[in-house]
């Protein structure tokens, strides 16, 4: 007999699964437990992609998207550029419970969230400022931002030295950041062309996202996104993650599926639904990870999405689990881990892939 829950996730999943299977074995609804688990990395500073300390838009600010789906109602809702609320997940599923919408936006999102009680705060930490300083830095040798390399001789080192920002301590620029975890491989990804990354590597960069898809001992379905999406993202900006079928989607008969990576790529061929009809059709778990993803290395055509091989030049993994307990995943390319949760007991799995490392770029 498999032990209940079984859990899939991201990478970054390791500990929303944990909490979430506690949760679950001491009664708590499965739905309930994942978006408290996701909530453990939506309160981590250190995490870039997600809640609290994620990277902001082109602006400097925070906005996050997250949603879920309740398999046995066949239900979800989601919300999209939320500001100043870190816990999106939790958001998303009182939009479902109390209202009869899918979908809220904004502003209409940031009031609902603090009609109810959610914190209202800055979300942007000092390492994300930091980063975000950093971006803007590296845009262009024509405009009126210096880079620290830039400003370091003269009275430009003075002026790095400290900082004119209310939190003189807190807004002092660091050490130069590694580059960040983008959907992740353990050592982020090579900028693509057009990708602000190319003229300065050490500037974090995440397409990254944590999704969760789980079932419980009754066989019901559920699952759970939450991200703070595209890193330097125009305002307002919305990827995949709160679309339903594209960055998730439940079906109570057949499976729940998920996506982190490029949002864009995703909604372009409904990712998430579609990787729960080719289970329908008979596909495992992995192998309808797989279709999709090819579906979506078939249809990039964009030279700017696209390597000097011809395969596209940014990555895309998807999760799945099936009604039976089946898991499985799959990325665009070679090196990336997901995380599969059964009863009490975790482990952090490799991806299957689309591409080889050795021919796939920035892998």
């Amino acid at each position: 007999m498999p032990a209940f829950p079984i859990l899939i996730s991201s990478w970054n999943g390791l500990p929303a699964l944990s909490r979430a299977a506690g949760l679950a074995a001491s009664g708590t609804p499965l739905l309930d437990a994942i978006v408290e688990g996701i909530g453990l990395v939506e309160d981590d500073p250190e995490e870039m992609s997600v809640g609290y300390g994620g990277l902001p838009n082109e602006d400097g600010i925070v906005e996050l998207d997250a949603a879920v789906m309740h398999g046995p109602l066949h239900r979800g809702a989601a919300i999209a550029a939320l500001r100043g609320v870190r816990r999106a997940a939790a958001v998303a599923l009182e939009v479902m419970r109390r209202t009869e919408h899918s979908l809220l936006v904004g502003e209409g999102a940031h009031r609902f969230a603090l009609a109810l009680g959610f914190k209202d705060e800055d979300l942007l930490t000092p390492r994300a400022r930091k980063a975000w300083l950093d971006w803007k830095a590296s845009l262009s040798d024509r405009d009126a931002w210096l880079s620290e390399n830039q400003a370091s001789s003269g009275f430009g080192q003075a002026l790095w030295a400290g900082s004119t920002g209310p939190n003189a301590k807190a807004d002092a620029p660091q050490s130069p950041a590694t580059t960040g975890h983008s959907d992740g491989h353990p050592g982020g990804q090579t900028p693509a062309p057009g990708d602000s990354r190319q003229h300065a590597p050490k500037v974090p960069f995440t397409f990254g996202t944590i999704h969760v898809s789980g079932l419980d001992a009754n066989g019901d379905l559920f699952s759970c996104t939450s991200t703070s999406g595209l890193s330097y993202k125009i305002a307002g900006r919305a990827g995949d993650s709160p679309i339903l079928g594209a960055g998730l989607y439940t079906d109570n008969g057949i499976g729940s599926a998920g996506a982190t990576g490029r949002g864009e790529a995703v909604m372009q061929v409904c990712g998430a639904h579609s990787i729960v009809s080719a289970m329908e059709d008979g596909l495992t778990p992995t192998g309808a990870c797989l279709k999709v993803l090819k579906k979506i290395a078939d249809r990039t055509r964009e030279k700017r999405l696209l390597a000097a091989d011809g395969r596209p030049n940014f990555n895309v993994t998807f999760y799945a689990i099936r009604k039976d307990g089946v898991t499985g995943a799959a990325s665009m390319h070679q090196g990336y881990e997901h995380v599969v949760q059964e009863g009490a007991s975790g482990q952090v799995r490799p991806c299957a892939y689309l591409f080889e490392k050795s021919k796939s770029p920035g892998c």
